[in-house]
């Protein structure tokens, strides 16, 4: 399994992929503002060993409090079908947390399932003080540190870019 940056030629194949995994087409279509509009702090893909792209993950910047932390947003994350289960989200994690810390990214917000997340090192994000710009369950919106002390002293509301008004 090779993890690396998404390159122009991945466009399609990561199109196709998130259709293929999400019920609707929203998330293909924010990649693709995100892209667009050049607000992808980092994109990666994880190919098989064939070179087939079977899992996808996008970084965008978010602020906090309408103040600019470096922090960052993950979403959409991907893995295709048959290749779920097998650690691959995992993986990519780990390698985006590493590049995020070494580019000055400290801290990353996700929203997504509460029992998968936490196994990468998240926690809910509402008892450290951080806020989900929408009404979902408190156990869904997570946080993670990957520079020590980072959100030290920092609370608030998370605000995503005007891409992820489409949702």
């Amino acid at each position: 399994m090779l993890i690396r940056s998404e390159a122009p030629a991945d466009i399609l194949p990561i199109d196709s992929l998130l259709k293929s995994v999400f019920e609707t087409e929203a998330e293909a279509e924010l990649v693709m503002r995100l892209r667009e509009n050049g607000k992808r702090t980092l994109s990666l893909v994880a190919c098989n060993d064939d070179g087939e792209l079977v899992g996808y993950m996008c970084f965008s910047p978010v602020m906090l409090d309408g103040e600019d932390h470096n922090w960052q947003g993950l979403a959409p994350m991907a893995i295709k079908s048959e290749y779920q289960r097998q650690g691959i989200g995992l993986a990519m994690i780990e390698e985006a947390k590493q590049t995020l810390a070494e580019l000055g990214y400290p801290v990353i917000v996700v929203l997504g399932h509460s029992d998968y997340y936490p196994k990468a090192g998240f926690a809910p994000a509402a008892p450290q003080g951080i806020q989900c710009p929408w009404p979902v369950p408190e156990e869904v919106f997570m946080v993670l540190e990957v520079v020590p002390g980072a959100m030290d002293g920092k609370t608030g509301m998370i605000s995503y870019s005007e891409e992820f008004d489409a949702l």
